[in-house]
């Protein structure tokens, strides 16, 4: 373990020391770099996806689990993680770390990570195979343009719209200032609940419609340490709410009974 985190054989470190304070602001990287391409970390796309494509597997396709329950609620495939332990030590804001830029920063990182991960599951999330954005039965998010008219969405096209969206947000220098003496804006804790709302909602469309094909990658303990801290995090600073959080209540009951996730 190195001072500062968790870490693990594959990179996937959970930090204390993210933040770089400077003044008001904070040290970011711009993320305009290729959706699924994020190497700023030491977990990178040849890692995950080795050859770029899944093997051949045994394991059953998406129809025949559509009546079973889901994959990722299966024990073994539940307690795959590179993270062993509480994240509840992590998420904490460091002793002299400014709030806003604590938030700030993780916001960057999740949002990379996420990113890179419906990078590996692009080539399967189609217009074909993935017609509405759906996360579980009963579950389907639709999108509000800027007249506030909700549209029906393929999951890609909703998530490119999201991602999108978000990026456009972080690099607004008004809502994320890097400048020493700046100051963060008065509803800054509104923007980051609505950028963890969409961060979730791309999450739970990854475990419920492309799960086979994290296990078929071989990186479901990536996915599932990444989804912990996230939720972990959003919990300790109420950045999600009940209702925003259900398509995946089941798997956050069962990291919470395991003492993975402590509210």
């Amino acid at each position: 373990m190195s001072k500062g985190g968790v870490e693990n054989d594959f990179g996937y470190k959970a930090h204390k020391d993210l933040i770089v304070t400077r003044g008001k602001g904070f040290t970011k990287e711009k993320n305009k770099k290729k959706r699924g391409s994020y190497s700023g970390g030491k977990i990178t796309m040849q890692k995950l996806a080795g050859i770029g494509k899944p093997k051949q597997s045994n394991l059953p396709s998406a129809t025949a689990l559509k009546n079973q329950p889901p994959l990722f609620l299966r024990k073994n495939c539940a307690l795959a993680h590179l993270v062993k332990g509480s994240f509840k030590g992590v998420v904490q804001q460091p002793k002299y770390a400014d709030l806003n830029e604590w938030l700030s920063i993780n916001t960057f990182e999740f949002f990379n990570l996420v990113n890179m991960f419906y990078g590996v599951v692009t080539d399967f999330c189609t217009i074909n195979e993935c017609p509405t954005m759906g996360a579980g039965p009963g579950t389907e998010y639709t999108w509000t343009d800027t007249q506030r008219k909700t549209i029906k969405l393929t999951a890609p096209q909703y998530i490119d719209y999201v991602l999108s969206q978000i990026q456009t947000t972080l690099d607004d220098e008004r809502v994320f200032p890097t400048k020493i003496g700046a100051d963060f804006p008065k509803d800054i804790r509104a923007t980051l609940c609505v950028v963890y709302r969409h961060l979730f909602r791309i999450m739970a469309h990854i475990y419920w419609s492309h799960y086979v094909e994290l296990l078929n990658l071989k990186i479901e303990g990536h996915v599932n340490s990444v989804f912990a801290h996230f939720i972990s995090f959003a919990k300790e600073f109420d950045l999600l709410d009940r209702k925003d959080m259900a398509p995946m209540a089941d798997l956050i009951a069962f990291y919470e009974q395991q003492g993975i996730i402590v509210s």
